[in-house]
């Protein structure tokens, strides 16, 4: 979890919370003296990954540096309900301003954290991973990335320019899947790239390419076993589409390597949490 891509734009998306939320200042905050000291604790109210201290701290840190922060629990820890997972001291009306987003965010990457770990406990016994998407809510990409990692999952790619992923649109402008991989091996040479396929024919036609992993997109059960067995250990494989919690271990005895699922990200739901003056 050390990765410094995670972390580009942390300071920015915890700015634009905070502008967003506070704006010209935090009306209700001011009724209290300035000079008003307060601690305050954070509480689970449910099962969780705790994920998003970094993003937490920094909500902290641009109210006011004087804040003091102390955690009960480590980053990607799994922890029960009830659990203090985190006091805080400092001025009562910074620490109620920066309340909310500082909550949305451990809220939110908790619960793409512990949405993942839920995958990646179903696959458990098998060599399939589960991989993220682009799926992701706009301009925090790099957050619910990072939170899928510390909940146990992969990487599909960052975004549009890290990885070659020829869909559908791709191929129909280009003329073909054969062309199109020869395009990107042309342009981008050393760049991963990868062919989506809607058809058994389009597969074996992907097979002859120089593509390195094959999307199975809505396949059936049937399909990608069929898919596996055309395969033969060429190239990687990948399913994607109609995934739930429920079919991953069906899916996965397959023998694919790869499992990419939207809902890590985009359908994630967040962790209930409360923060109280103690």
């Amino acid at each position: 979890m050390t990765n410094s891509v995670y972390f580009e734009n942390l300071d920015n998306a915890v700015k634009m919370a905070l502008d967003e939320d506070i704006g010209s200042g935090d009306l209700t905050a001011h009724l209290i003296a300035n000079d008003t000291e307060s601690r305050v604790q954070i509480t689970l109210r449910e099962d969780a990954i705790v994920c998003g201290r970094p993003w937490f701290n920094e909500v902290f840190r641009q109210i006011d540096p004087s804040i003091a922060i102390t955690w009960q629990v480590e980053e990607g820890s799994v922890q029960s309900a009830g659990t203090i997972i985190c006091e805080l001291a400092g001025k009562a009306r910074q620490l109620l301003s920066a309340e909310r987003s500082a909550l949305n965010f451990l809220q939110l990457l908790s619960g793409t954290a512990t949405t993942t770990y839920a995958y990646v406990s179903a696959l458990h016994g098998t060599d399939c991973k589960i991989l993220d998407t682009r799926k992701t809510i706009p301009g925090l990409r790099l957050a619910q990335k990072y939170a899928v990692v510390c909940g146990g999952g992969k990487n599909h790619r960052l975004g549009l320019y890290d990885q070659i992923l020829i869909k559908e649109n791709h191929i129909s402008a280009a003329g073909s899947i054969t062309q199109a991989v020869e395009a990107a091996h042309t342009k981008h040479p050393g760049i991963v790239i990868e062919v989506e396929t809607e058809t058994l024919t389009q597969l074996k036609e992907a097979l002859e390419t120089k593509a390195d992993i094959l999307m199975l997109d809505n396949y059936s059960i049937k399909e990608i076993y069929q898919a596996v067995s055309l395969n033969s250990g060429q190239k990687k494989l990948e399913v994607s589409g109609n995934v739930t919690l429920k079919s991953l271990p069906e899916i996965a005895a397959t023998g694919v390597d790869y499992i990419s699922s939207g809902s890590l990200t985009k359908d994630v739901k967040s962790i209930d949490l409360s923060m109280r003056f103690i």
